[in-house]
């Protein structure tokens, strides 16, 4: 494989993960409207996912506290939800900070990192506040797998940038060499 064929893979790995960030970020807005889907998609008759209730009570029960609590706070403290806001504006904005990659792969190869520890950081965020803020102990994972899943698209673009990277580097090494030489 070629490094143009390399660095178009890791280009397209870098795409992904940005998408990611981008619906992350969008969904992060109308968290009343989408948790009221998800209570009709659980619990109506003609929904796709209506035998969920049968199946997982305990998940649907959640799903309807969660709409109401976002019900009760969007109806009588709207200004919490500024908060959100604020998180979907940071997924939006880091996801604009992967067009260096985009650009030029192995000299931004540091912007890949950044976010693989981000990644990495979700893991004790939800471990650590999950519990905090009274979340089911089985949504964590669901939480986590945010993290673990955003890692995959970097991991790889990562991995293809770095042997562009290597191979470049063995050849200045070989072009010096034969200068001096």
């Amino acid at each position: 494989m070629t490094d143009g064929e390399r660095l178009r893979r890791a280009r397209i790995w870098i795409v992904l993960f940005m998408i990611g960030l981008v619906l992350a970020g969008i969904t992060a807005f109308p968290l009343v409207t989408e948790s009221g889907w998800l209570v009709w998609w659980a619990t109506d008759h003609r929904s796709p996912l209506s035998g969920l209730a049968g199946h997982l009570p305990s998940a649907v029960a959640w799903i309807r506290r969660v709409h109401q609590g976002l019900q009760v706070t969007s109806a009588d403290y709207p200004f919490l939800a500024y908060g959100t806001d604020w998180l979907a504006f940071a997924h939006l904005t880091i996801a604009v900070a992967f067009v260096g990659p985009l650009r030029d792969p192995v000299r931004n190869l540091w912007v890949l990192d950044f976010g693989l520890i981000a990644c990495a950081g979700v893991i004790p965020l939800a471990l650590v506040c999950g519990p905090l803020r009274g979340l089911p102990l089985w949504w964590l994972p669901v939480d986590m797998s945010f993290g673990v899943l955003g890692a995959v698209p970097l991991w790889l673009a990562r991995r293809q940038i770095r042997f562009v990277e290597r191979a470049s580097a063995g050849l200045q090494a070989v072009a010096g060499t034969a200068r001096t030489g």
